[in-house]
């Protein structure tokens, strides 16, 4: 079994005695401690050094090999080309996108550093896994440094439409680039074809099935949605209920209705028009007024860049008008915490929740709405409002689905799950937990590298 490499923007070490964090380190872990290998990225800090080494460190047989970005990198490569740029774009919202010539020269030149840092620590007999948007091109350098080896490259985002593609500068390498990898992973079948259509129609690359050619570059196609490690997680929701802040949280409640939202500040989780959604909920509702709370978690996130602390100054202020219009002196309709609280304590959250809410306005997969499907008591579970346009929407049919730009659906799809009967919620909610527990994390990963391997032998 060859071994495997993961490269990623950011690197998750486990730290001794400690949980892993996130379900996704998790899995990457979990196929690294099955094949052997390394995971090579960011540390997440910034240093004055402009050509640093990789810091390795060894855990459980794994070697996490690290270096920090300098400053013009964090700037230009991360915040700047692959958070004001890709991001916007791949998200289809190009009024945010803010272009520099600058920052898409330092993010080839970040993916060429990287390449040219990883090289040496090759050995020719691996297979190479590399993820997201930040690191588009790297397969294309490390071609460049000599590298052979079998190649795969997984976007967690959404892929966009050729006419947004176009409002990309330079647009035609980006694409093009895609081709250096041997196998190329989406979330959803809408996202596969997307980027066939793109590539046919601006590189005239030639499609077979779920293969293009593209002159004497061929590139497999595959669909491999992120899933949760359903088991830890419906472990720690039950656990959670004997947690003192879970037992305080469903104390407070006083017998109303709660619906729970935890999200990162980003402006693509369509969180001010779920707060507006909550606010029509209480106007055209008005007999859910003293019987429901909205919490809302929005993990603090890429503060550096305007349009997030712009957000957080909107969801604060929208919050602070429902409340200001609507509360009594017992009853404060809407929690917004702008705060990160660890995954066991929103799976705590989520168990006490009688409504999910989860509408972003363009998602890859998002795993919040599979962690509340895992965090519910089947006996009595809560239903989920989701977004239509949430990659997980091709897979939780059981989810009551919604136009996220439409907060008047979504308040009408609220007064749905709360009305809900107990023979519907269970209903719905076994026929997502099935899915989910189906499609798990673990599968992900290994469907992912048996057809990397194959898309090379074959």
């Amino acid at each position: 079994m060859k071994d495997l490499v993961v490269v990623s923007n950011r690197v998750s070490i486990p730290e001794t005695g400690r949980s892993q964090a996130g379900g996704l380190a998790m899995a990457l872990n979990s196929a690294l401690a099955r094949h052997g290998g390394m995971w090579f990225g960011w540390n997440g800090e910034i240093c004055h050094d402009t050509s640093p080494q990789p810091t390795q460190t060894r855990r459980n047989g794994i070697t996490y090999a690290t270096l920090p970005l300098n400053a013009e990198q964090h700037s230009d490569y991360y915040l700047g080309f692959s958070n004001e740029v890709l991001w916007p774009i791949f998200h289809f919202n190009l009024g945010a996108m803010k272009f520099q010539r600058r920052h898409a020269q330092v993010y080839y030149a970040t993916n060429q550093h990287f390449a040219e840092k990883l090289s040496p620590l090759l050995t020719g007999d691996e297979l190479i896994w590399v993820h997201d948007y930040h690191l588009i091109p790297l397969g294309e350098a490390l071609r460049r440094q000599g590298n052979h080896a079998p190649m795969g490259f997984f976007l967690h985002i959404p892929f966009p439409s050729a006419e947004l593609l176009r409002c990309i500068p330079g647009h035609r390498d980006l694409l093009a680039s895609f081709f250096a990898y041997d196998l190329l992973g989406f979330q959803t079948p809408q996202d596969l074809e997307t980027f066939c259509h793109a590539a046919i129609r601006i590189l005239g690359a030639k499609r077979s099935d779920n293969v293009l050619r593209y002159g004497d570059q061929r590139l497999k196609l595959g669909i491999y949605p992120v899933s949760i490690d359903v088991d830890t997680l419906q472990r720690e929701a039950q656990h959670s209920e004997t947690k003192q802040a879970v037992r305080q949280l469903r104390a407070s409640l006083g017998g109303c209705a709660l619906i729970a939202g935890a999200d990162r500040l980003d402006y693509s989780k369509g969180l001010g028009e779920r707060m507006l959604a909550f606010e029509h909920l209480l106007d055209d509702y008005p007999h859910y007024r003293r019987h429901v709370l909205y919490t809302q978690v929005a993990s603090p996130s890429r503060s550096a860049i305007t349009e997030y602390d712009d957000l957080r100054q909107q969801l604060e202020s929208q919050a602070g008008h429902i409340n200001g219009l609507h509360s009594d002196l017992d009853w404060v309709p809407v929690h917004y915490i702008n705060k990160t609280y660890p995954r066991t304590a929103l799976m705590g959250l989520f168990r006490a929740a009688q409504v999910g809410l989860v509408t972003p306005l363009r998602d890859g997969m998002n795993l919040v709405c599979k962690e509340f499907v895992a965090a519910q008591d089947s006996r009595d579970p809560g239903a989920l409002v989701l977004s239509e346009l949430a990659g997980a929407a091709h897979e939780l049919e059981g989810a009551l689905l919604v136009n996220p730009y439409d907060p008047h659906a979504i308040a009408e799809a609220l007064d749905q799950a709360l009305q809900m009967p107990h023979e519907e919620r269970c209903r719905r909610h076994a026929s997502m937990l099935a899915s989910v527990c189906c499609n798990d994390l673990t599968r992900w990963w290994q469907r992912f590298l048996d057809d990397l391997g194959y898309a090379v032998s074959g």
